[in-house]
């Protein structure tokens, strides 16, 4: 199949409808044309700061990048799906920063990623400070202005007057075949809520299908040339699409791409800085969203908690144009589900399970009033692999494997050969990618569109070995869900003289709510087999969770440890 870049297609289409709106927030709206331009001129400021031509793919292996990279480091907004953009036209990769981290987290995470350019906003210049001389790579800083009164750093240049200082034409950087280039590079940094963060290194052409929109989502096909792409970008309508998720974790750039090449405008809240339930709803009612994207019951909860307290007092909000809600990054709880499908008419329920790692993998849908969770059909190149890796299981297996994926993947993890052999290799002459969740295929009956059905049970990194079993901490994390009163809750493990290791709860209820550790065991109990329920039930103020929504699991275990919430 033809391969595209991201700056390819999104330049066609732009050409097409130069005058609709591309970028919407709060007062403003950036149409198609304007976008461009604001992102051709980023790119054009990275080659006038020195960005180097790359090293072709061709000579390098799956953990090495032959590009310059820049880390975009701020909160949603106009800017960085500009800068993001932008880098790709000047062939420099552009990578994600996590605006919670701290200084130590930071410096690790730039020095990793070898960061020589870095966009950041004015909020965080205080962090990036403490630690700006322990950053011999970084070169040139693009500062973005947000009113919080901070100077630019020593040699930054600011973000908007290094656009109007930069040409609007199409960049040129040194092209090796004249254009950009579909194996340049996309980096995405996992989340690090079990361990470090990883970059793991994308050709644009292969996480542009698998995950962000460069196909005809109806039949899945591929497009066969960039007139393909505009065409079905501009032939059914535009989608208008609010990721609510940061775009410092993939699935808020995911998202936001896949709207774009719908040919439709992304929507960003007007409050980006937290969750703020009225505000989301208020944003859809006004733009008209079709397309709402979250990450679990901790955007989830509130959300719909918000729109059954407006019902009550009389005050709903129009939630008439949303068609689907997708939760990616964490699936949503049956309960929730149930809530969100009983108060937004005619909506379409989405658990969307993918990785850094393997990008778009499956989804399980919910609608009228019918809801599930856990189990997903198997679309063409999800696979479940043996337990010593060495086959692919068919359905009604034994035991449990893990879920793996082929076709378009990722090439390795930045810098670390050992870890990309670990994660992708071949069985049977067919690359695979196998993150880490463990998996079951249902007998053969349990067919859904004609895929076998998955089972997911969770990560394996945050599986507990109790007393010679396995127990998934988002097993049991879905099971106490089944509880009224529970708001929030994550499972970890703790050491055991009697079973090695044992679960730990760590439960907020919810404002009001009272429930004994019984109760909550007795429900649970009702979803899991009781060697599976927890040992001990910790009851804190609130769950710790990164902002796109997911369980920070190393909190977790520190607080099951007796640490101090």
């Amino acid at each position: 199949m033809p391969d595209f870049t991201f700056p390819h297609l999104h330049e066609a289409i732009a050409a097409s409808q130069p005058d609709a709106p591309c970028i919407i927030w709060r007062d403003r709206v950036w149409t198609w044309a304007q976008t461009t331009e604001r992102s051709r001129r980023f790119g054009n400021a990275l080659l006038a700061a020195g960005s180097k031509v790359p090293i072709e793919r061709e000579f390098l292996d799956g953990h090495e990048s032959g590009q310059d990279h820049v880390g975009i480091y701020a909160e949603n907004s106009n800017c960085w799906l500009e800068a993001f953009l932008g880098a790709f036209k000047a062939r420099v990769a552009p990578f994600n920063v996590n605006y919670r981290y701290v200084a130590e987290e930071l410096r690790y995470l730039l020095t990793n990623a070898s960061c020589r350019f870095l966009v950041i906003q004015e909020k965080f210049v205080p962090i990036l400070a403490e630690i700006r001389s322990e950053l011999p790579d970084l070169e040139v800083i693009f500062q973005i202005a947000d009113g919080s009164g901070h100077p630019l750093l020593p040699g930054a240049v600011d973000f908007e007057e290094a656009l109007a200082a930069s040409s609007p034409q199409r960049p040129e950087p040194q092209l090796m075949g004249g254009d950009w280039s579909a194996d340049d590079l996309y980096i995405l940094y996992t989340g690090g809520t079990t361990g470090m963060p990883k970059g793991v290194l994308w050709r644009q052409a292969d996480i542009g299908v698998s995950a962000m929109g460069m196909r005809n989502s109806a039949t899945g096909s591929e497009f066969e040339s960039i007139a393909d792409g505009v065409a079905y970008a501009t032939s059914g309508g535009s989608l208008v699409t609010l990721p609510a998720a940061p775009y410092m974790h993939g699935a808020g750039q995911w998202i936001a791409f896949l709207s774009w090449y719908r040919g439709g405008p992304v929507v960003i809240q007007d409050h980006v800085d937290r969750l703020d339930p009225a505000d989301l709803w208020s944003v859809v009612a006004r733009h008209r969203v079709q397309f709402l994207q979250i990450v679990g019951d901790a955007f989830g909860r509130p959300l719909v908690e918000e729109l059954e307290r407006a019902i009550v007092a009389g005050e709903p909000y129009d939630t008439s144009s949303v068609a689907v809600v997708l939760s990616g990054g964490a699936a949503l709880s049956e309960g929730l589900k149930k809530r969100f499908l009983a108060v937004i008419a005619k909506v379409i329920i989405i658990d969307g399970i993918g990785s850094s790692e393997a990008g778009g993998q499956m989804q399980n849908v919910s609608m009228g009033v019918s809801a599930s969770t856990g189990t997903f059909p198997a679309a063409p190149g999800n696979h479940v692999l043996a337990e010593d890796l060495s086959s692919e299981l068919s359905p009604g297996h034994e035991g449990m494997g893990w879920l793996a994926k082929s076709g378009r993947l990722p090439l390795g993890y930045l810098g670390d050969e050992a870890k990309t052999a670990k994660t992708f290799f071949s069985v049977g002459g067919v690359r695979f990618s196998v993150p880490g969740d463990r998996a079951r295929l249902l007998p053969g009956s349990a067919a859904s569109f004609g895929f076998p059905i998955v089972e997911l049970h969770g990560r394996d990194s945050v599986t507990i070995n109790s007393g010679g079993e396995k127990i998934f901490a988002e097993e049991v994390e879905a099971a106490l869900l089944t509880h009224p009163s529970v708001y929030d809750v994550v499972v970890a493990g703790r050491p055991s003289e009697r079973w090695g290791s044992e679960v730990v709860a760590i439960v907020s209820l919810s404002a009001g709510a009272a429930a004994t550790d019984e109760e909550l065991l007795n429900a649970a109990s009702q979803k899991v087999a009781r060697y599976k329920l927890p040992k001990a039930i910790i009851r804190v103020d609130a769950v710790m969770r990164s902002p796109s929504g997911k369980a920070d699991y190393r909190w977790a275990k520190a607080i099951a440890g007796g640490e101090t919430a």
